[in-house]
């Protein structure tokens, strides 16, 4: 079944809000605010795929909810249709400017609001699954860096909110090239598209996204995942993999293929960059292969208050985990 869309209606006139839910509720999921601060609040809650703005409201217009949204990074895509009783080309060209897509006057008209309604959300989706093509691995089914780098953006925008775990584990086949040169090119993609499809199940258990990052490395991004848990997660992963017995006659290490894991894990903060995990993994993951491969090392990182902050400095907190060489 597909899942419903949802909009999101802005409007202080509660009779609006009556008019545009029985319009629109046979064939979209509702939800309403009465005031700008409280859309804002809403939008971030639910992540509508689509909002119906109100321009005049007190305190807070429908221009300024607009401006907010746009320049939130979970929301900047959400299409904004406008609707007002103003009805002039300066008013619908502001609000043009700042981002929304159409305008819908009052009274509304029913079957006008279903049609706009209907239109932009089939663009939506259109977009979306274009966007969802230039994000996924073409071998693995995997997501790729550009879209890693994405959920890392907006994972610590949002969890920065809170002050919640994020942690990054980023992993290597060992001896990946003296694999290709053994085997072959065709079987150094099987074995790539194998160890994707193990990492992919050790993670969708924990609610993390999986992406191959480049080659024959991977990396999962666990938001709310705290380093114990993460670490858990490393295991599952390790195990996964081991548990597929792909033969690597050209290993140092063991007779089967193995992998090198690096995990990260730190509390989001305002300010704190994205790629601050991704440098901590991927040193974990150093490590990991400077200390003999096949095995798991964990670094707990902290940072001051902003990670612009030229003061701030990073300190290991937890002291690091390996998994020994395995037969």
């Amino acid at each position: 079944m597909i899942k419903r869309a949802v909009i999101l209606i802005v409007d202080d006139e509660i009779s609006n809000i009556e008019i545009m839910n029985a319009t629109l509720e046979d064939a979209y999921e509702v939800c309403f605010a009465t005031s700008g601060e409280e859309a804002i609040a809403v939008a971030r809650t639910v992540l509508p795929d689509l909002i119906l703005l109100d321009v005049m409201m007190p305190e807070i217009d429908g221009y300024e909810v607009c401006r907010t949204l746009k320049e939130d990074r979970l929301l900047a895509d959400v299409p904004i249709i406008f609707t007002t009783g103003l009805d002039d080309q300066e008013a619908e060209a502001r609000g043009l400017s700042l981002g929304a897509i159409d305008y819908v006057t009052k009274p509304i008209q029913p079957v006008t609001l279903r049609a706009r309604v209907r239109n932009h959300i089939e663009l939506k989706r259109l977009r979306d699954q274009l966007a969802e093509m230039a994000v996924t691995d073409a071998l693995t089914g995997l997501s790729n860096r550009r879209r890693l780098e994405q959920t890392l953006d907006v994972e610590t925008a949002r969890l920065a909110h809170t002050g919640d775990w994020l942690s990054v584990i980023m992993l290597d086949i060992d001896f990946f090239k003296l694999f290709n040169d053994t085997y072959g090119h065709p079987a150094g993609d099987r074995c790539i598209a194998m160890i994707a499809a193990a990492l992919n199940r050790a993670v969708c258990r924990a609610t993390g996204l999986t992406a191959r990052y480049g080659g024959e490395e991977f990396a999962c991004v666990l938001p709310g995942t705290d380093a114990d848990a993460a670490m858990m997660v490393a295991k599952d992963i390790h195990a996964q993999i081991q548990s597929l017995r792909i033969p690597h006659q050209g290993s140092t290490v063991s007779s089967c293929v193995t992998v090198s894991l690096g995990v990260a894990t730190a509390r989001c903060l305002p300010g704190m960059a994205a790629d601050l995990w991704i440098a901590h993994a991927d040193r974990q993951l150093y490590l990991s292969k400077s200390g003999g491969r096949n095995r798991i090392v964990g670094q707990n990182f902290s940072i001051g208050t902003s990670a612009s902050d030229p003061g701030a400095s990073i300190y290991p907190l937890n002291s690091t985990e390996m998994i020994q060489r395995a037969g």
